[in-house]
Protein backbone atom coordinates (compact mmCIF):
# COMPACT_ATOMS: atom_id res chain seq x y z
CA UNK A 1 0.00 0.00 0.00
CA UNK A 2 1.29 3.44 -0.87
CA UNK A 3 1.89 5.44 2.33
CA UNK A 4 -0.14 8.65 2.68
CA UNK A 5 0.74 11.64 4.78
CA UNK A 6 -1.65 12.39 7.62
CA UNK A 7 -2.13 16.02 6.57
CA UNK A 8 -3.00 14.99 3.02
CA UNK A 9 -5.66 12.61 4.37
CA UNK A 10 -7.16 15.37 6.51
CA UNK A 11 -7.30 17.75 3.53
CA UNK A 12 -9.06 15.15 1.38
CA UNK A 13 -11.60 14.42 4.10
CA UNK A 14 -12.19 18.15 4.48
CA UNK A 15 -12.77 18.54 0.72
CA UNK A 16 -15.28 15.70 0.71
CA UNK A 17 -17.16 17.31 3.61
CA UNK A 18 -17.30 20.70 1.85
CA UNK A 19 -18.48 19.09 -1.41
CA UNK A 20 -21.22 17.19 0.40
CA UNK A 21 -22.36 20.33 2.22
CA UNK A 22 -22.44 22.30 -1.04
CA UNK A 23 -24.49 19.61 -2.78
CA UNK A 24 -27.04 19.57 0.06
CA UNK A 25 -27.31 23.37 -0.07
CA UNK A 26 -27.84 23.36 -3.85
CA UNK A 27 -30.55 20.71 -3.61
CA UNK A 28 -32.27 22.62 -0.80
CA UNK A 29 -32.34 25.80 -2.90
CA UNK A 30 -33.82 24.02 -5.90
CA UNK A 31 -30.67 24.18 -8.06
CA UNK A 32 -30.11 21.19 -10.33
CA UNK A 33 -26.78 19.43 -10.26
CA UNK A 34 -25.03 18.68 -13.59
CA UNK A 35 -26.40 15.53 -15.13
CA UNK A 36 -29.70 15.81 -13.22
CA UNK A 37 -31.64 17.98 -15.69
CA UNK A 38 -34.84 16.77 -17.23
CA UNK A 39 -35.16 16.12 -20.97
CA UNK A 40 -37.26 19.26 -21.40
CA UNK A 41 -34.63 21.49 -19.79
CA UNK A 42 -31.86 19.85 -21.80
CA UNK A 43 -33.66 20.60 -25.05
CA UNK A 44 -34.03 24.26 -24.06
CA UNK A 45 -30.36 24.57 -23.15
CA UNK A 46 -28.80 22.66 -26.00
CA UNK A 47 -30.85 23.42 -29.12
CA UNK A 48 -31.21 26.48 -31.36
CA UNK A 49 -32.83 27.29 -34.68
CA UNK A 50 -30.93 27.57 -37.95
CA UNK A 51 -32.53 28.98 -41.10
CA UNK A 52 -32.22 27.60 -44.61
CA UNK A 53 -33.88 28.89 -47.78
CA UNK A 54 -35.36 27.00 -50.72
CA UNK A 55 -35.46 30.15 -52.84
CA UNK A 56 -32.70 32.57 -53.80
CA UNK A 57 -32.36 35.67 -55.98
CA UNK A 58 -31.00 36.38 -59.44
CA UNK A 59 -29.91 39.98 -60.07
CA UNK A 60 -29.41 41.70 -63.41
CA UNK A 61 -26.89 44.53 -63.29
CA UNK A 62 -25.98 46.83 -66.18
CA UNK A 63 -23.08 49.21 -66.68
CA UNK A 64 -24.62 52.58 -67.57
CA UNK A 65 -21.42 54.65 -67.65
CA UNK A 66 -17.77 53.63 -67.43
CA UNK A 67 -17.41 52.14 -63.96
CA UNK A 68 -21.02 52.94 -62.96
CA UNK A 69 -23.76 50.31 -62.64
CA UNK A 70 -27.47 49.99 -61.95
CA UNK A 71 -29.64 47.03 -60.97
CA UNK A 72 -32.15 46.57 -63.80
CA UNK A 73 -34.10 43.52 -62.58
CA UNK A 74 -34.29 40.91 -59.83
CA UNK A 75 -36.26 37.69 -59.63
CA UNK A 76 -36.72 34.68 -57.36
CA UNK A 77 -34.99 31.44 -58.39
CA UNK A 78 -34.08 28.14 -56.78
CA UNK A 79 -31.50 28.77 -54.07
CA UNK A 80 -28.66 26.95 -55.87
CA UNK A 81 -29.32 29.10 -58.97
CA UNK A 82 -28.69 32.38 -57.15
CA UNK A 83 -26.40 34.65 -59.18
CA UNK A 84 -25.80 38.13 -60.55
CA UNK A 85 -25.64 38.64 -64.31
CA UNK A 86 -23.63 41.74 -65.24
CA UNK A 87 -23.76 43.37 -68.68
CA UNK A 88 -21.01 45.84 -69.64
CA UNK A 89 -21.01 48.80 -72.02
CA UNK A 90 -19.19 46.82 -74.69
CA UNK A 91 -21.95 44.21 -74.73
CA UNK A 92 -20.07 41.48 -72.89
CA UNK A 93 -21.64 39.80 -69.87
CA UNK A 94 -20.42 38.08 -66.74
CA UNK A 95 -22.14 35.77 -64.26
CA UNK A 96 -21.17 36.12 -60.60
CA UNK A 97 -22.01 33.35 -58.15
CA UNK A 98 -22.57 34.00 -54.41
CA UNK A 99 -18.98 33.11 -53.44
CA UNK A 100 -17.51 35.55 -55.97
CA UNK A 101 -20.08 38.16 -54.96
CA UNK A 102 -19.09 37.83 -51.32
CA UNK A 103 -15.45 38.49 -52.19
CA UNK A 104 -16.38 41.68 -54.05
CA UNK A 105 -18.68 42.76 -51.23
CA UNK A 106 -15.94 42.15 -48.66
CA UNK A 107 -13.63 44.36 -50.71
CA UNK A 108 -16.30 47.05 -50.79
CA UNK A 109 -16.79 46.85 -47.02
CA UNK A 110 -13.04 46.96 -46.44
CA UNK A 111 -12.70 50.06 -48.61
CA UNK A 112 -15.41 51.82 -46.60
CA UNK A 113 -13.83 51.01 -43.26
CA UNK A 114 -16.13 52.09 -40.44
CA UNK A 115 -19.71 51.36 -41.47
CA UNK A 116 -20.90 54.50 -39.68
CA UNK A 117 -18.67 56.77 -41.76
CA UNK A 118 -20.33 59.03 -44.34
CA UNK A 119 -17.14 59.91 -46.21
CA UNK A 120 -16.13 58.24 -49.48
CA UNK A 121 -12.72 58.15 -51.05
CA UNK A 122 -13.86 58.08 -54.68
CA UNK A 123 -17.15 60.01 -54.59
CA UNK A 124 -19.82 58.81 -57.02
CA UNK A 125 -17.73 56.05 -58.58
CA UNK A 126 -17.37 54.38 -55.20
CA UNK A 127 -21.14 54.51 -54.57
CA UNK A 128 -22.14 53.17 -57.98
CA UNK A 129 -19.51 50.51 -58.62
CA UNK A 130 -20.29 46.86 -59.23
CA UNK A 131 -19.45 45.74 -55.69
CA UNK A 132 -21.88 48.34 -54.30
CA UNK A 133 -24.67 47.01 -56.54
CA UNK A 134 -24.00 43.52 -55.20
CA UNK A 135 -23.93 44.76 -51.61
CA UNK A 136 -27.20 46.72 -51.71
CA UNK A 137 -29.01 44.48 -54.20
CA UNK A 138 -30.53 41.04 -53.91
CA UNK A 139 -27.18 39.27 -53.69
CA UNK A 140 -26.17 41.24 -50.61
CA UNK A 141 -29.59 40.55 -49.13
CA UNK A 142 -29.19 36.81 -49.72
CA UNK A 143 -25.69 36.72 -48.25
CA UNK A 144 -26.62 38.94 -45.32
CA UNK A 145 -29.36 36.59 -44.20
CA UNK A 146 -26.88 33.78 -43.87
CA UNK A 147 -26.03 33.61 -40.17
CA UNK A 148 -22.31 33.44 -40.98
CA UNK A 149 -22.48 36.62 -43.08
CA UNK A 150 -24.63 38.76 -40.82
CA UNK A 151 -22.02 41.53 -40.80
CA UNK A 152 -23.11 42.37 -44.36
CA UNK A 153 -26.46 43.55 -43.00
CA UNK A 154 -24.70 46.18 -40.89
CA UNK A 155 -23.39 47.87 -44.03
CA UNK A 156 -26.59 47.39 -46.03
CA UNK A 157 -28.51 49.22 -43.33
CA UNK A 158 -26.42 52.38 -43.81
CA UNK A 159 -27.32 52.95 -47.46
CA UNK A 160 -30.36 53.85 -49.52
CA UNK A 161 -30.85 50.67 -51.52
CA UNK A 162 -33.49 52.16 -53.82
CA UNK A 163 -31.00 54.55 -55.43
CA UNK A 164 -29.05 51.61 -56.85
CA UNK A 165 -31.98 50.41 -58.98
CA UNK A 166 -32.75 51.65 -62.48
CA UNK A 167 -36.22 52.92 -61.49
CA UNK A 168 -38.81 52.68 -58.67
CA UNK A 169 -40.75 49.83 -60.29
CA UNK A 170 -37.59 47.71 -60.48
CA UNK A 171 -36.98 48.36 -56.82
CA UNK A 172 -40.54 47.34 -55.93
CA UNK A 173 -40.17 44.12 -57.91
CA UNK A 174 -36.98 43.40 -56.00
CA UNK A 175 -38.88 43.73 -52.72
CA UNK A 176 -41.36 41.14 -53.94
CA UNK A 177 -38.52 38.74 -54.81
CA UNK A 178 -37.08 39.13 -51.33
CA UNK A 179 -40.48 38.45 -49.82
CA UNK A 180 -40.71 35.21 -51.81
CA UNK A 181 -37.27 34.23 -50.55
CA UNK A 182 -38.27 34.88 -46.93
CA UNK A 183 -41.41 32.77 -47.40
CA UNK A 184 -39.24 29.79 -48.41
CA UNK A 185 -37.37 29.77 -45.11
CA UNK A 186 -37.20 26.60 -43.04
CA UNK A 187 -36.15 26.63 -39.39
CA UNK A 188 -34.26 23.59 -38.09
CA UNK A 189 -33.42 23.01 -34.41
CA UNK A 190 -29.91 21.71 -33.82
CA UNK A 191 -27.78 21.12 -30.70
CA UNK A 192 -25.82 24.24 -29.78
CA UNK A 193 -22.05 24.19 -30.05
CA UNK A 194 -22.15 21.62 -32.84
CA UNK A 195 -22.80 18.76 -30.42
CA UNK A 196 -24.92 15.84 -31.52
CA UNK A 197 -28.20 15.32 -29.73
CA UNK A 198 -31.77 14.16 -29.99
CA UNK A 199 -33.61 17.41 -30.45
CA UNK A 200 -33.65 17.94 -34.21
CA UNK A 201 -36.88 19.25 -35.68
CA UNK A 202 -37.90 21.33 -38.66
CA UNK A 203 -40.79 23.54 -39.59
CA UNK A 204 -41.68 25.95 -42.36
CA UNK A 205 -41.80 29.64 -41.65
CA UNK A 206 -42.57 32.77 -43.61
CA UNK A 207 -41.19 35.21 -41.09
CA UNK A 208 -38.58 37.85 -41.93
Amino acid sequence: MTPQRKNAFIRRAKDITISSTLAVAMLASGMALPGCQSGETAETDYSYDDATYAKGIRSFIKEVKPGEFKITDEETVEFDQSEAIVTYLDGTSRTINPDAAKKLIDEEIKSKGDSTSTTRTQNNYQSSGLSTMLLYGGMGYLLGRNRNNGYINNFRGNGQASQHYSNPSTYQKAQSARSDMRASRTMTARPSGGRSGFFGRSSGSSGG
